[in-house]
């Protein structure tokens, strides 16, 4: 245990082994090497085919970024949508509140709170299942909206590759 294991430096080269040789090849040697026609046609041909690949798979995946942006910028303009309707919703249900509440300040008799309170809850009723509707038919619309350049650029793309 008398030596130590020493790491090289990065950027070293290793040392032989003693008593051992190795080949060296350098550029003219390798240049007196033929490479067969075939071969070398094979090659090209491949090389050629990859690079068109390439260049198909970057020109998809470009038109593919481009959709994704795109349902991005509709589902965010939905999204904006969506939320004042819902903040309109909310005024309406507050307003209807405050109005409920002078009515009955205003109320003289228990048969004519009960009456103000039948109607309250009919209109707020209705206007809660027609706010539904429209926040449902938005929602869908969203949706439809946003997957729809995604769906065109998929097709596309497997159009392209087929």
């Amino acid at each position: 245990m008398s030596e130590q294991a020493q790491t090289p430096s990065p950027g070293a080269k290793p040392k032989p082994i003693q008593g051992s040789r190795t080949p060296t090849i350098d550029a003219a040697t390798f240049s007196k090497f033929e490479i067969p026609a075939p071969f070398r046609d094979f090659v090209e041909k491949s090389a050629s085919q990859a690079k068109e690949a390439c260049a198909r798979m970057k020109s998809t995946a470009d038109e593919m970024t481009e959709r994704l942006e795109e349902a991005y910028m509709t589902a965010t303009r939905g999204a904006n949508e969506y939320g004042f309707q819902l903040l309109e919703a909310n005024r309406a249900h507050a307003n209807a509140a405050f109005d409920y509440a002078i009515s009955l300040l205003a109320a003289k008799s228990l048969s004519e709170v009960v009456e103000l309170s039948t109607a309250h809850l009919r209109k707020q009723f209705r206007a809660l299942t027609n706010q539904s509707k429209e926040l449902t038919s938005l929602a869908q619309k969203v949706a439809s909206e946003t997957a729809q350049p995604i769906k065109e650029g998929v097709n596309k793309a497997f159009k392209q590759a087929a």
